[in-house]
């Protein structure tokens, strides 16, 4: 075993003692507590490098007689067929004194005397130590897992307690111990769901600019954005969920889903103007004509999160905090939407036509 893993060994064990005496700490658990016992070859590199020994060679023979190698393949009478492996009897490859006796064949520098065997003592040291089970790797670093849960009713000083006995860890240069879990994970999946949803909100944006031939009707339309986030905290409180990667979904889904009402609205009212009617009686008719519409593709999208919403065993009981979020959100939008995209496009058409008017205005 190299020093870094004996360094790496201790620090562990020293953490895993600390954290087992913090109360409220449970299940602790590290990478090195499978540990095992190994041989280690450590060759002696001036008295290998005089016999003309290197360390390929001892990997090479010590793999040829301790794995062995397929020489050949057997059928058995009944069709099966096996490899048949060449190495020493377990006698002479087990244990430390059988190891140190074996001999591998080297050349000769000169070339033309014959090949002599060398023994692996003359070259080499073996030693027992202590190993994990499994090597860690995070990137190129080598690392030790430690893992521990907090329990039911732990005291409110326990991550205090646990982030202080980390600071006390006297490390040397190059090492470094880094806490992760639940609530960095969280931030990270915060991270991307707030770009998803603000790179959604544009593309929105932009595909109802260029449908509407407008620059102020798409903004009217995603004043119902926001309403939905209303609904879908309410609906979160009101089922006792939390906010998580699935109702973060949830909300990223309502973006579509709820904008589809705005739209609706919009686009009846942009044909009954073009009719001659004014744009308030637009609306108003747009709202009366198109309110059935839209109930009925709420209901059925509501409807159909409903047995997730409801699960309560298996993988659909992690996913319906997103069911809640959604019906919650569709729920507040669809009730606000009918109201308040009207009035801003009132709002907006207003302002709209006095910017133009001033700036009639200003030309004359």
């Amino acid at each position: 075993m190299g020093s870094d893993q004996v360094l790496l060994q201790r620090i562990a064990s020293d953490l895993t003692q600390g954290m087992r005496q913090i109360a409220g700490l449970v299940d602790v658990v590290s990478s090195m507590d499978d540990a095992k016992t190994v041989l280690s070859i450590r060759l002696q590199k001036e008295r290998a490098s005089d016999m003309g020994v290197n360390e390929a060679s001892i990997v090479r023979t010590m793999s040829a007689f301790v794995m062995g190698f397929e020489v050949s393949r057997w059928t058995d009478p009944d069709g099966k067929v096996a490899d048949v492996v060449l190495r020493l009897p377990e006698a002479k490859r087990s244990g430390l004194t059988a190891l140190l006796g074996l001999e591998m064949t080297v050349a000769s520098a000169d070339g033309a005397s014959k090949s002599r065997l060398v023994r692996l003592d003359q070259v080499a040291d073996i030693v027992s130590q202590i190993a994990p089970s499994e090597i860690r790797h995070l990137g190129v670093t080598r690392e030790i897992l430690l893992s521990v849960d907090t329990s039911e009713g732990a005291p409110d000083d326990t991550m205090e307690k646990l982030d202080s006995l980390i600071a006390k860890q006297n490390l040397p240069p190059g090492y470094r111990i880094r806490a992760g879990g639940e609530d960095e994970a969280l931030g990270k999946v915060v991270v991307n769901i707030v770009k998803a949803l603000i790179m959604a909100v544009v593309f929105i944006y932009v595909v109802l600019t260029s449908q509407f031939g407008s620059f102020l009707q798409p903004l009217a339309i995603m004043c119902a954005l926001p309403l939905s986030l209303v609904g879908v905290l309410f609906g979160l409180l009101v089922s006792g969920s939390t906010i998580n990667m699935f109702s973060m979904i949830g909300f990223v889904m309502l973006m579509g889903l709820v904008t589809k009402n705005g739209i609706l609205l919009v686009d009846f009212a942009n044909r009954e103007r073009r009719r001659g009617l004014s744009f308030s009686d637009a609306l108003v008719k747009a709202g009366t004509v198109r309110f059935r519409p839209i109930i009925m593709t709420i209901l059925a999208m509501i409807f159909g999160m409903v047995p997730l919403a409801i699960a309560s065993s298996g993988g659909g009981a992690q996913r319906d905090p997103m069911a809640h979020a959604i019906i919650g959100g569709l729920i507040s939008s669809t009730l606000l939407t009918l109201v308040v995209v009207p009035v801003a496009l009132l709002h907006l058409d207003r302002l709209a036509r006095r910017f133009s008017q001033n700036v009639e205005t200003g030309r004359a």
